[in-house]
């Protein structure tokens, strides 16, 4: 069976999604292959302040300076997701993904990386899925899956994301972006 992976790209939930966590979320598909997927949702912020989690670290983040909700998996661990610029070898601490986008060792002292990178955004948890679910939720109209950009991921705005990235998609896509909250009161 040939499947197409989605590491690198995006998932957009499609209005009909639900949920607290998958609501109009956009999750940056950080490793998907024939064993399973890996994101995180890159547009639920939290209320708590990174430094109530991992100190040192408020300083570092890019604004909004609050956690966000990866996913419901493992909520209790951190994931910090990290923008590299330029093709400089990957700094102390940090291992590439795709293109400029990596993951950071949050156990690394701050002052070691912090000079290295030009965007970094903490996850408490993430979202999985097992081998071939991610395959069936996308064929059963679940989710996009769009191109991402490097700024989807460190947006200042993230209560704009879904909406924004529907809308520069170049066929009808855009259209959903303008798609009620609650299709009943149009």
């Amino acid at each position: 069976m040939s499947s197409t992976f989605h590491t690198g790209r995006l998932l957009v939930a499609t209005p009909s999604v639900g949920g607290d966590v998958f609501h109009r979320s956009v999750i940056l598909m950080l490793h998907h292959d024939d064993g399973g997927a890996q994101g995180v949702v890159l547009n639920k912020p939290l209320s708590a302040e990174v430094d109530s989690v991992l100190p040192g670290w408020q300083r570092v983040v890019t604004a909004p300076h609050v956690l966000f909700q990866g996913g419901p998996v493992s909520t209790s661990s951190a994931l910090g997701l990290v923008t590299v610029p330029g093709d400089e070898p990957e700094p102390l601490g940090v291992k590439r993904l795709f293109g400029s986008i990596g993951l950071v060792d949050l156990d690394v002292p701050t002052p070691v990386v912090a000079a290295e990178l030009a965007g970094l955004r903490i996850f408490a948890g993430y979202s999985g899925w097992e081998a071939g679910q991610l395959e069936g939720e996308v064929l059963r109209g679940d989710w996009y899956v769009v191109d991402a950009e490097v700024r989807d991921a460190f947006t200042p705005e993230p209560d704009r994301l879904w909406r924004e990235v529907l809308r520069r998609q170049r066929d009808s896509l855009a259209y959903v972006a303008n798609f009620p909250d609650d299709p009943s009161m149009n």
